[in-house]
């Protein structure tokens, strides 16, 4: 049941959570070293772009970890709420449907009404509800987990910029290692998602590129 699920899950990020973070990190980072221009671009751009570009992602690694505290916060409440319902619900047949209703709809289906019976009854063993949501050490993790992954993916694509000398190798350096990170990234989702991992790989790049270059071009 998902209200269950949500209350005592302890996976910190799951993979498709992890992925994304890292894309939202690489995107970021590559809004400030696709803004540099390979024919003016002197060592002080450079340096203005690394500070600002690490120092974007470590604001929007606390924002996203925030966010995730929240996000959990809220999913956590409205599990509790649900599965109050279900287990508030005197009415047999209420009960039943409250229950078939959060359960995934091909799996409602084949249950009878004794199984949903004999799945409350369980429910109603479980330890006492606390009265109220609250983040366990499982969502701080997970919080830091979202912050070090948007950070840490600006480094390969800004790295470059440090251990180079010369503005434009670095930028040709610093591009192909985004596609490739792009790729990578595309192709887990697609392997996780059954998906065709190299299209969704091929995918990834092309559409994380055009993204960049609207962020760009809009002044992000």
């Amino acid at each position: 049941m998902p209200a269950i699920a949500t209350i005592e899950s302890k996976r910190l990020l799951d993979p498709i959570s992890r992925i994304s973070e890292i894309l939202f990190g690489l995107i970021m980072a590559l809004t400030f070293t696709g803004s540099l221009s390979a024919a003016t671009a002197g060592r002080e751009e450079v340096r203005t772009m690394l500070f600002g570009a690490i120092g974007c992602n470590i604001a929007w690694g606390l924002v996203d970890a925030i966010m995730f505290l929240v996000t959990r916060l809220t999913e956590r409440g409205i599990a509790l709420s649900k599965l109050r319902s279900v287990l508030g619900e005197l009415d047999s047949d209420g009960a039943n449907a409250a229950l078939a209703g959060e359960l995934p709809p091909m799996v409602a289906a084949v249950l009878s009404p004794a199984e949903l019976a004999s799945i409350r009854e369980r429910l109603k063993g479980l330890p006492e509800l606390p009265r109220r949501p609250r983040l366990l050490r499982e969502d701080w993790l997970g919080s830091i987990g979202v912050f070090l992954l948007v950070v840490i993916a600006t480094f390969p694509v800004v790295v470059p910029f440090i251990l180079m000398t010369q503005t434009v190798p670095a930028m040709r350096v610093s591009n192909l290692i985004a596609v490739i990170m792009l790729f990578l990234c595309g192709y887990r989702l697609g392997d996780f998602a059954g998906h065709r991992p190299w299209w969704m790989g091929f995918s990834m790049a092309v559409i994380g590129s055009i993204l960049v270059g609207l962020t760009i071009a809009l002044g992000g």
